[in-house]
């Protein structure tokens, strides 16, 4: 193994795969070996596997083993199975869910190039990516979208527009190699700040929408529609875990200051 070889697995070590709702353990299998084959192979303690599923409709290991090879075979070992996405998605710091459609909720959708070099830069900066996949026969659902922080579209024909679940795993992983050997080829910048998971930026739109209802600039029925725009603001920002207490700090204040009234 080469030396940037050895780099872009160590770079690869916080990219994950999480399969959504996935209904047939065929594509699981495809999938283990897509990601063996772009470099995320078994990984040991304390770093998590590469491969997870949410809420499989069928799981079953013995028709995946044949389409995951002898080498993807290990993943599907103990395979992570959870219950729901937020559990999956906790400790990323950048959530990319793939979409074949565009429009309405689905908004700044990212090629995947584009995707990759921001997986890149995230990684680069010591935090965690996980890469979403949703369900063969419609992809990820309005309320999987809402838990990614971007999206990326593969463009395709129009007139079959929908890839492989498998398919789609090995082109994204193939874009997030081919910019880890850049990255690692100029050399990889060093640790910017401490980045926010998943899960504290969702704690940070609570507290936002929260803080907002309390001074009647969100009202309604649908306060999670109108926080879109916000949350698609925060999403393209990089916060630090500095940033993160001081917003925090804030919306803190905001509701001690209504309830005074």
């Amino acid at each position: 193994m080469t030396q940037i070889e050895e780099k872009t697995r160590r770079l690869l070590l916080g990219l994950d795969v999480v399969l959504v709702d996935t209904r047939f353990p065929e594509n699981i299998g495809m999938a283990a070996r897509a990601c063996v084959n772009m470099g995320l192979g078994p990984r040991s303690a304390p770093h998590a596997p590469p491969l997870c599923l949410v809420r499989p409709e069928r799981w079953d290991k013995e028709k995946a083993l044949p389409l995951a090879t002898v080498k993807g075979a290990p993943l599907l070992e103990d395979i992570p199975i959870f219950t729901s996405l937020e559990q999956a998605v906790a400790d990323a710091a950048l959530v990319i869910g793939t979409t074949a459609r565009t429009g309405g909720w689905r908004q700044g959708i990212l090629s995947p190039e584009q995707g990759a070099h921001l997986a890149m830069e995230t990684l680069c900066a010591g935090g965690r990516v996980a890469l979403l996949f949703g369900p063969e026969d419609r992809g990820l659902t309005n309320l999987d979208v809402g838990q990614c922080t971007q999206l990326v579209h593969i463009p395709s024909c129009p007139e079959a527009s929908s890839l492989n679940l498998a398919q789609a795993t090995l082109l994204m992983l193939y874009e997030c190699r081919k910019a880890a050997f850049a990255c690692v080829s100029k050399g990889a910048p060093s640790h910017r700040h401490a980045v926010i998971t998943h899960k504290e930026r969702e704690l940070l739109y609570a507290a936002l929408q929260q803080a907002l209802t309390a001074i009647d600039t969100l009202h309604g029925d649908n306060p999670d529609y109108f926080m879109l725009p916000i949350r698609r603001f925060f999403n393209r920002t990089d916060l630090s875990r500095g940033e993160f207490d001081l917003f925090m700090g804030i919306c803190r204040q905001i509701c001690w200051a209504t309830q005074k009234k």
